[in-house]
């Protein structure tokens, strides 16, 4: 699906496949070298191989339960969404979302456009009824788009994040029903 952006780029959404591993893995690699907000360091992405993001996203198309989508502008990686099924049949119907933008395209409604496009997914996917998330408490932008989209906080973890200079941040965790009881 395409949209245009406020500076006149084409927005394209699409699931990941295979052949986008060096543009993923770069993209990856400059996501976390602008953020403190995910989970990853950047020695971690730095060592992380082409052949390893080919085996990530092979992992989301050999499950149809699982999304890997993609934002390009132009022929630029700048955004992507996951969801994943928990695999426990007693959690099957819970799915975890994670969401990136790199920061020259913050404020242009990418990261409203992949919720939207995730939100719709999950809503036809046969088992998911709740996808959750973790954010990291400072995150406030984040916090705020998850709200915006029904989101709400049902717990927090203490120190759940270490920050690269060695202090705690606690993570936020949210829920959306996106089936009916």
């Amino acid at each position: 699906m395409q949209h245009f952006l406020p500076n006149g780029q084409i927005l394209e959404l699409r699931q990941a496949v295979p052949d986008d591993a060096p543009v993923l893995l770069s993209y990856f690699r400059q996501l976390i070298s602008e953020t403190d907000f995910l989970l990853y360091t950047r020695q971690e992405a730095a060592a992380w191989t082409v052949e390893e993001e080919r085996d990530f996203i092979l992992s989301f198309s050999k499950e149809a339960n699982d999304l890997l989508l993609i934002a390009f502008a132009g022929n630029q990686l700048i955004g992507t969404l996951s969801i994943r099924q928990n695999t426990f049949w007693k959690e099957a119907h819970l799915g975890n979302l994670g969401i990136g933008v790199l920061h020259s395209y913050w404020n242009m409604g990418i990261a409203r456009r992949m919720m939207t496009a995730g939100t719709r997914w999950a809503e036809q996917h046969p088992e998911l009824e709740i996808i959750q998330l973790s954010v990291v408490a400072n995150n406030e932008r984040a916090i705020q788009l998850y709200r915006n989209f029904g989101f709400m906080e049902y717990g927090r973890m203490p120190k759940g994040t270490r920050q690269p200079d060695g202090s705690y941040v606690d993570n936020i965790l949210m829920s959306k029903r996106v089936k009916p009881l």
